[in-house]
């Protein structure tokens, strides 16, 4: 290469972060939220894929237990663990036991919950402080516990998934606390990918799930915008699974979800109101939100 050409690279690789394709085989697997929905399908996606070990972590221990046969049933060993995802030390305690397993390759960070009501109706604890706890400090405090092993073991491809949400790239009524958990994991999630690919990680890779509604029932009568129907969690998790494994940055589904983020970023303010208001419908997909009854200390899953 021409020094001319030299002058313009990159101080850090674009090029996919492991340089052999990830697998599961033999390996460890930690899922939040892992009791039902997404949580549930990423953990039986592992043993499938041939897992050894899937860790469940959950705050609903019935459930939990549940999800932890049907992982045993596909022959991966389930290692279930009740963890209420708002309290750091309790973070701390699963994540010592769960490092006796050895280095993670695959975290998928997938616990969320959803306060839908306009911001003045929002409380400071169950709702504000609650939101922000499991959605935006949850994944960086469970992510801290097992990075520097995942970072110093490269004998495997390793993989992090960072379940965010649409609701992150486009603001929406009746979702602003949500919104912001869902903001902060973007910017948190892409930050780390560039830090790990800026001092040569190549075998751990980090992707940032972005998705729209999703019938999990976390979202019960919500409405997708236009040409944006619900999407199945099968369908989500078959995405955000492919797309983790490929070492893809970040993924916004469905694609119309994609096309809302591009118009924001090129149009003004007040004519992307009237877009995504008016035309796009997303200003009132919330209108009819009922969701799903959660307890207050609930890590719950999606």
């Amino acid at each position: 290469m021409s020094a001319s050409k030299n002058r313009f690279a990159l101080p850090f690789t674009m090029q996919p972060a492991a340089a052999q394709p990830f697998t599961m085989d033999g390996g460890v697997a930690l899922v939040t939220g892992a009791a039902m929905g997404m949580g549930r399908l990423y953990a039986l996606r592992a043993a499938r894929e041939g897992a050894a070990v899937v860790i469940l972590w959950d705050i609903d221990a019935d459930a939990l237990a549940s999800t932890a046969a049907e992982v045993t049933a596909l022959g991966a060993r389930a290692v279930p663990r009740t963890v209420n995802l708002a309290d750091p030390a309790a973070i701390a305690g699963a994540a010592r036991e769960a490092r006796a397993e050895g280095p993670l390759a695959l975290l998928v960070n997938n616990a969320g919950i959803v306060r839908g009501a306009y911001f003045w109706d929002h409380t400071p604890d169950r709702d504000i402080a609650l939101t922000m706890d499991i959605n935006a400090l949850a994944p960086m405090y469970v992510t801290l516990e097992f990075l520097p092993d995942m970072m110093a073991d490269a004998g495997r491809p390793r993989r992090i998934l960072n379940v965010a949400s649409a609701a992150g790239t486009v603001s929406n009524p009746r979702m602003s606390v949500y919104a912001a958990s869902k903001w902060a994991v973007i910017g948190w999630s892409d930050s780390l990918r560039l830090e790990l690919e800026q001092q040569g990680y190549r075998h751990l890779a980090v992707t940032t799930f972005c998705p729209s509604y999703i019938s999990t029932g976390m979202f019960e009568g919500a409405r997708g915008p236009l040409l944006t129907p619900l999407m199945t969690p099968e369908d989500a998790v078959d995405r955000a699974w492919r797309a983790t494994v490929a070492g893809q940055p970040q993924l916004i589904a469905p694609g119309m979800a994609k096309l809302g983020k591009v118009l924001k970023g090129i149009l003004p303010v007040r004519a992307w109101d009237f877009v995504g208001g008016k035309v796009f419908g997303i200003y009132s997909t919330m209108d009819k939100f009922t969701g799903r009854a959660v307890p207050d200390t609930k890590a719950g899953p999606r």
